[in-house]
């Protein structure tokens, strides 16, 4: 039994370094597609969506060619826009800038991925 845990851990990491690759990989192929065909934005709410949705799509396809559920992909895409969803009404009262939400969004988008993963 204490052989599993370490190899259930490192594999935890494994996949979690993984997602993490793949969302920076969707974000920075996907950014100068979104910016041709948006615009670069600079309102802090669609700049937050679109960036969410270049690293869910990055996500999305390594774990579909992974073969995860489609309930398991939703479920992490949840991870990427909710940590930004929460956060603006915070904004939007003037309680927090645009550079704070983002800051914050991407913090809380790492541990709410980890929490996903935990769960399965």
């Amino acid at each position: 039994m204490a052989i599993i845990a370490p190899l259930r851990t490192k594999h935890f990491w494994k996949h979690y370094i993984e997602m993490v690759v793949a969302m920076f990989a969707g974000m920075f192929l996907l950014t100068p597609v979104t910016d041709l065909l948006f615009g670069k934005q600079s309102a802090v709410v669609p700049a937050t969506l679109l960036m969410a949705t270049t690293m869910t799509i990055g996500m999305t396809a390594w774990m579909a060619f992974r073969k995860h559920s489609w309930r398991s992909i939703a479920e992490m895409a949840a991870a990427m826009y909710v940590p930004f969803v929460v956060l603006y009404p915070f904004y939007w009262a003037g309680w927090m800038s645009g550079g704070t939400v983002m800051m914050i969004g991407h913090v809380i988008m790492l541990p709410a991925m980890a929490a996903v993963m935990l769960r399965h």
